[in-house]
Parts: C-alpha cells; sequence; structure tokens
C-alpha cells in the first residue's frame, strides 16, 4: 500500500524557513518522479517543485525559484522541501505526491501528472 507521509509544517514570520518531509513506503520511491504541491484558502492546487528520481532534475515554480529547493534520499524513502525567505503568501497546505502509475504527462508542476498524495501539512507565514 503506497503511503506518504509529510511532516515539518508549522508557524512562522515572514523571512523564516521550514523545511518539509516527505516520507514514502509501499513502493521503490528511488524509481519515480515526486513533487510538492501547495494548495491557500481560496485557490487552486498548485505545483511548488518537482524531482526527478536521479535527484538532479528540479522544477519549480516561478514564485518559489531561489527560495525553496527540492530534494531526496533515495536510501531514505524521503523527499524534502526546504523554504527560505518565507512569505505571507507562501501559507497553505502542502502536499507530498508520487507519479507511480499515472500513464499521461501534463507537465512537472501539474497536479493531473501525480496520482499519489500525503495528507498535507499545513504552513503559515506571519507578517
Amino acid at each position: 500500500q503506497v503511503q506518504l507521509v509529510e511532516s515539518g509544517g508549522g508557524s512562522v514570520q515572514a523571512g523564516g524557513s521550514l523545511r518539509l518531509s516527505c516520507a514514502a513506503s509501499g513502493y521503490t520511491s528511488s524509481s519515480v518522479r515526486m513533487g510538492w504541491f501547495r494548495r491557500a484558502p481560496g485557490k487552486e492546487r498548485e505545483g511548488v517543485a518537482t524531482i526527478y528520481p536521479d535527484a538532479r532534475s528540479t522544477y519549480y515554480a516561478d514564485s518559489v525559484k531561489g527560495r525553496f529547493a527540492i530534494s531526496r534520499d533515495n536510501a531514505k524513502n524521503t523527499v524534502y522541501l526546504q523554504m527560505n525567505s518565507l512569505k505571507p503568501e507562501d501559507t497553505a497546505m502542502y502536499y507530498c505526491a508520487a507519479r507511480i502509475s499515472r500513464a499521461i504527462w501534463y507537465g512537472n508542476l501539474a497536479p493531473e501528472s501525480f496520482d499519489y498524495w500525503g495528507q498535507g501539512t499545513q504552513v503559515t507565514v506571519s507578517s
């Protein structure tokens, strides 16, 4: 059974940092693309960052480039999202996702490209 469990969310002031973790189980996470997404209140879910199995290919939303960094430790079946210089507009529920069996590719930051999701971890940034 595939499971993705996020952790590391919390409340910080603007300019602060958080590191999110996503622990995967039930499949070989090192062979699949992984992504981080977020949904702010009243907004659509949006892609934040994607990382390929080789851990060298990464993609970011323009809104987080230079501030966020996605990484993975395949030995631990874990994906991370380091978030620096946080802004109030980064406030959202953050979700980890894995592309395991989805046939169609909609793009690196498209939620439809991923078929397994965690429950999310809340990030709140105050000004």
